[in-house]
């Protein structure tokens, strides 16, 4: 599942009249980059979430997914608000009670997602984050706690005193009990379903796991970060490293 949704306010006026996920990385749309992340994968069908508005937009561009040598299907968020673990709950009959693998549109990464795939499907139980090794704190990012052996000790969500130097990423997976664990959650004080929340579940119960990739940018923050996103992947182009 790619989710595309939301209202992107931080990255206006460009995302006045289009989604932030349609904005241009370089040479191709934000979304192409983790629509191609997926399919390198071996995932063969896709569900990307929109809000209504821009619904129409997502499969004008990215029709029934040939390009990508994937099937797409489309999900509606109508409350572009309700937070990442609401747009999750949007995949339970596209799921049909087998694993999901979720990305956020705006991430941009190169980290084949293959090998962390098939070491979870063998797995009976559980959820798996990805992270990524930051140069400074992390503040304004889920932060990732792991111990000596590479467990998942905590996870909290943009604190003001960080366990760790790992950002969580935007890319999740999840075994089909997912979906039940968001029907139990509450909504947070800014009124959103936190997918950290969510992770907090399998955390509990000692079935978190942790991958950490190499380099990873969430484009969709600020206007900062899609110009470093920007620049990141043609130097990335024009190193042959992407």
């Amino acid at each position: 599942m790619i989710l595309a949704g939301g209202l992107a306010t931080r990255l206006r006026p460009l995302t006045l009249v289009t989604n932030k996920h349609l904005l241009p990385v370089y040479n191709k749309p934000m979304i192409y980059y983790p629509l191609e992340a997926v399919a390198k994968a071996g995932i063969k069908e896709v569900l990307v979430s929109s809000s209504p508005i821009h619904a129409g937009d997502f499969t004008n561009l990215l029709g029934a997914g040939e390009e990508f040598g994937l099937k797409i299907y489309y999900a509606v968020q109508k409350n572009p608000k309700g937070g990442i673990a609401d747009a999750i709950a949007l995949a339970e009959e596209f799921a049909q009670n087998e694993k999901l693998l979720v990305v956020l549109g705006d991430n941009i990464f190169n980290f084949n997602l293959k090998d962390a795939v098939n070491k979870f499907e063998k797995t009976e139980k559980g959820a798996m984050v990805f992270g990524v090794k930051m140069p400074t704190e992390s503040k304004q990012y889920g932060v990732i706690e792991l111990d000596s052996d590479g467990r998942v000790l905590s996870i909290e969500e943009k604190p003001d005193n960080p366990k760790s130097n790992i950002a969580q990423t935007g890319i999740y997976m999840y075994d089909s009990r997912v979906f039940d664990f968001v029907k139990n959650l509450t909504p947070s004080a800014r009124e959103e379903l936190e997918v950290t929340d969510l992770n907090n579940f399998y955390l509990k119960e000692g079935t978190m796991q942790c991958e950490i990739i190499d380099w990873w940018i969430d484009a969709g923050t600020s206007h900062d970060e899609l110009l470093h996103a920007n620049n990141m992947v043609y130097d990335k182009i024009r190193k042959g490293e992407l």
